[in-house]
């Protein structure tokens, strides 16, 4: 299977037929990558100064926007430049969500929005441990903010001044990886969710579905033999361009590129076309049992 599936065009408000629709729709859910060849996210003449690593406060890996709260982290701009850089990141934000209910607007009325990203430093120059290491092959999952099983979809777009592309890795299906990497992932153990939620560890309780996704997630980039050796694609996407992806269905990981923007969404299993494709379904049925608790269905995630 190819793992792009190309959608045409050149508006984020654009209107899609519904053939594209339902095309795009089956592609995602299926685990493939909506690739955008000619959706540019424009800059206006203001905002080019923010293509400039030194907007970044040098720890965070990302300059976040949380559109709930109204803040903007990771950056070292302050006054004015830093009302005009939350401007720009929020003005994508809003972007994304209109192209996302434009493309998909069965997932309209269960969109929940996390946080916005803009990455002005170079991928491949940012030190970390191999658990926070996005080099390396990976689905996602998040340590310390448990989802209930919601999916993670996200919104990219390259805007790199220089022409240069963001490099990512693809790997191998979902299911193939659970397959792989379920047989050394020990249970969630008894009170281990409450106490991890009772010491602020995580922003409620960890379900046994957020505790696996986040084994299979560290045991995937703690392998090297994996990393090198399972089937995988390198693709670029070059500047200038938009894709979408479920993140924590496709194993991917970003080799090269600076200047980037994201967008996070969170949709409840329930509200897919096809839900016993969500890694929470096939997780279920590989393990034979039920991960997520009936009063848990919705979820518990805050912003991310």
């Amino acid at each position: 299977m190819d793992p792009l599936e190309n959608i045409d065009g050149e508006r984020f408000d654009v209107v899609f037929s519904e053939v594209v629709r339902d095309r795009a729709l089956h592609a995602l859910e299926g685990g493939q990558v909506l690739f955008f060849p000619r959706l540019a996210f424009p800059l206006g003449t203001d905002e080019r100064p923010f293509l400039d690593p030194r907007c970044s406060d040098g720890r965070a890996k990302n300059i976040s926007y949380d559109a709930t709260s109204g803040q903007l982290k990771g950056t070292a701009l302050t006054g004015h430049e830093r009302e005009r850089l939350q401007a720009m990141v929020a003005r994508f934000a809003q972007s994304a969500r209109t192209l996302v209910e434009g493309l998909l607007p069965d997932y309209a009325p269960h969109l929940r929005p996390g946080r916005t990203s803009y990455r002005p430093v170079e991928a491949k120059e940012r030190p970390s441990s191999y658990r926070k290491d996005d080099s390396r092959l990976h689905v996602d999952a998040f340590p310390s903010r448990p989802n209930g099983g919601q999916r993670i979809l996200r919104v990219f777009s390259n805007v790199n001044p220089d022409g240069r592309g963001r490099v990512w890795r693809l790997g191998e299906p979902f299911e193939t990886c659970a397959r792989r990497f379920l047989p050394t992932i020990r249970p969630l153990l008894p009170g281990q969710s409450w106490l991890l939620a009772a010491c602020g560890l995580t922003a409620g309780r960890r379900s046994a579905y957020d505790h696996y996704m986040l084994a299979l997630h560290n045991a995937m980039k703690a392998d090297d033999y994996f990393q090198q050796h399972c089937p995988q694609y390198e693709v670029t996407f070059p500047a200038g361009t938009t894709w979408m992806v479920f993140t924590d269905q496709v194993p991917h990981a970003a080799m090269a590129g600076q200047y980037l923007f994201e967008q996070t969404f969170h949709v409840p299993v329930q509200g897919l076309r096809e839900p016993a494709r969500a890694p929470l379904s096939v997780l279920e049925r590989l393990l034979q049992r039920p991960l997520i608790a009936a009063r848990d269905q919705k979820g518990s995630i805050r912003a991310s």
